[in-house]
């Protein structure tokens, strides 16, 4: 699949575009879905691609979006594009019991970033949330997004983590988000939930994620450091349509599927291709290590397939997209910190 780079206007189209598969899924996936945590990076083009899908598939479903909504206009955008919006603060159990039933629910709230200094909030979002929402949907299908942030740091000589591999999470993030696993992971067990966790680690849509991050240093001839040397990551339209089709793969107990792209990159490699696309030498600080946070999603190419967008495609999307002055979400992903603390 090879594209010229979007425009702006284009971007959440591509985002939301579904495959065929995608299109069968929601085919033969019965009922209406429910997505938490929709305002956030991801939510608003899986809904759109959900939507898009249904309504190719001929079924009719509510898809309902559930957030704060501390933009307006993300609920705007999500009403004009078929998606029912609630808002709702997902902590406030009361509140939660009140949302409407649905058989399949994807789950994607979550605290990462200002976590350092907010401990006891991000055990609650990643921790407590689980419990409130699959005491609220026992009988539901759910696909819920974790992070390889639950694996420890790993020689990139290794191919990357693996489900069957222990967990180890570094710093008080990751212990949360193994957290959350492990209540979902309860819950199944105790309840019968049918539940996909998915590993995900970094998903990127040209404005948002680690090569934007590398290449926006690049072009501002900022040091990159080298400290995490390695790095994963899968265009975020891929990730939704591998999402969607998790809800056929929902079990109990829970499915773990490790999410990304089978391209394990060098910082330093990618960056000096920054430089090259964008006509200055790249710069770098630190010290290479051996070890980086990197998973295997071999799991997940056995069900669906490899990604339709290579890695190679997406730095050039990057670098042109950053050229043409394509805005940026201006948040970091902080993928380089090996301490956990984010």
């Amino acid at each position: 699949m090879t594209r010229p780079i979007p425009t702006p206007g284009q971007l959440e189209d591509w985002l939301s575009e579904p495959t065929p598969a995608v299109v069968e899924t929601m085919r033969r996936v019965q009922g209406d879905l429910i997505i938490l945590g929709v305002a956030g990076k991801m939510g608003p083009s899986l809904g759109r691609m959900a939507r898009r899908a249904s309504n190719a598939a001929g079924i009719k479903r509510r898809i309902l979006g559930v957030a704060r909504f501390s933009s307006p206009q993300v609920q705007a955008d999500l009403e004009q594009h078929g998606i029912e919006t609630i808002r709702c603060d997902l902590l406030d159990e009361a509140a939660v019991r009140r949302l409407p039933d649905a058989p399949n629910v994807l789950y994607l709230p979550a605290m990462k970033f200002g976590a350092t200094g907010q401990e006891s909030l991000t055990w609650a979002m990643n921790t407590h949330l689980p419990a409130i929402v699959c005491r609220r949907f026992p009988q539901s299908r759910f696909v819920a997004f974790s992070t390889g942030n639950v694996y420890g740091l790993v020689p990139a000589t290794g191919g990357g983590s693996r489900e069957t591999d222990a967990p180890a999470p570094i710093g008080e993030y990751g212990m949360s988000c193994l957290g959350r696993e492990r209540l979902f992971e309860h819950f199944s067990r105790t309840q019968g939930t049918a539940v996909t966790l998915i590993r995900l680690n970094y998903a990127c849509d040209l404005r948002y994620g680690v090569l934007v991050d590398l290449a926006r240093k690049v072009l501002g001839s900022e040091p990159v450091d080298l400290g995490m040397s390695w790095f994963n990551t899968i265009w975020q339209a891929d990730t939704n349509a591998m999402t969607l089709r998790c809800f056929e793969h929902a079990a109990s107990p829970p499915l773990v599927l490790n999410l990304t792209g089978p391209e394990l990159l060098n910082v330093r490699d990618t960056c000096t291709r920054f430089g090259r696309l964008f006509g200055r030498e790249a710069a770098f600080t630190g010290t290479e290590s051996a070890t980086a946070l990197l998973s295997n999603a071999h799991r997940a190419f056995n069900l669906f397939g490899t990604p339709r967008i290579s890695a190679d495609q997406l730095i050039a999307w990057v670098a042109g997209w950053l050229q043409n002055g394509g805005p940026t979400l201006d948040r970091p992903t902080h993928f380089e910190k090996r301490d956990g603390r984010f």
